[in-house]
C-alpha cells in the first residue's frame, strides 16, 4: 500500500482537512474517501475552521443527506466538533504550538485521541504523517500497536478484544443458566 502524500500546512484549515480525512476513513477504505474528496471538500466549506465550527445541527443534518459526502452523521458531527477543538487550541496559544509541545509521539497521540472525535490509533498516525509532523517508522509503530497487514499469524487488537468479549458473554450466559 502506498503512503498518503504529505503536505506542509499553511493554515489551521489545512490541519482540519487532513484530520477530517482520518475521520472519514475510520472503518472504510481510504479509496472511497479519496474518490469522494473533491465533493466532500466544498460541502464542508473548504474546511475553513471558523465556518465549519459554526455549523449547527441543521447543517449537519443537511450534510448527512447530501450525496456529495460520506453520509455518516456521527462522522460529520465529529468534523464539526474537531473544528471547534482546533479553534479552541488556536485561540489558546496556537494549534501548531500545541502539536510541537509534545516531545513523545505516544503522548501527543493520546492527547489527540482524547481531544478529537473519531480519531483512533491509525487516524492519529495518518493525520500526523500527512501534516509532516514527526512520527515513528511505520512498521515499528504498526507492530507496537498490534497491527500487521499481510501477516496472518500475528493477532490483531480487535481479534483479542473480540475473544475477551465472547468469553465474557459465555461466562455470563453460563451463570444465568445455572440460576
Amino acid at each position: 500500500m502506498e503512503a498518503p502524500p504529505r503536505i506542509k500546512p499553511k493554515s489551521i484549515d489545512d490541519y482540519l482537512e487532513q484530520l477530517s480525512k482520518s475521520v472519514f476513513q475510520a472503518g472504510i477504505s481510504w479509496r472511497v474517501v479519496d474518490a469522494k474528496w473533491s465533493t466532500i471538500k466544498p460541502a464542508f466549506r473548504g474546511f475553513q475552521v471558523e465556518r465549519v465550527a459554526r455549523m449547527g445541527d441543521r447543517e449537519i443534518d443537511a450534510l448527512a443527506a447530501d450525496p456529495r459526502v460520506i453520509r455518516s452523521r456521527p462522522k460529520i458531527a465529529a468534523v464539526v466538533h474537531n473544528a471547534r477543538a482546533i479553534l479552541d487550541l488556536e485561540r489558546d496559544g496556537g494549534f501548531r504550538k500545541h502539536l510541537r509541545s509534545f516531545h513523545d509521539y505516544e503522548e501527543l497521540a493520546t492527547d489527540l485521541k482524547k481531544r478529537f472525535k473519531f480519531v483512533g490509533d491509525s487516524g492519529t498516525y495518518h493525520f500526523l504523517w500527512t501534516v509532516s509532523h514527526p512520527v515513528p517508522e511505520w512498521h515499528a509503530w504498526a507492530k507496537a500497536h498490534g497491527m500487521s497487514w499481510g501477516d496472518k499469524a500475528a493477532p490483531k487488537k480487535a481479534t483479542t478484544a473480540k475473544r475477551k468479549t465472547t468469553a465474557k458473554r459465555k461466562t455470563t450466559a453460563r451463570r444465568s443458566a445455572a440460576r
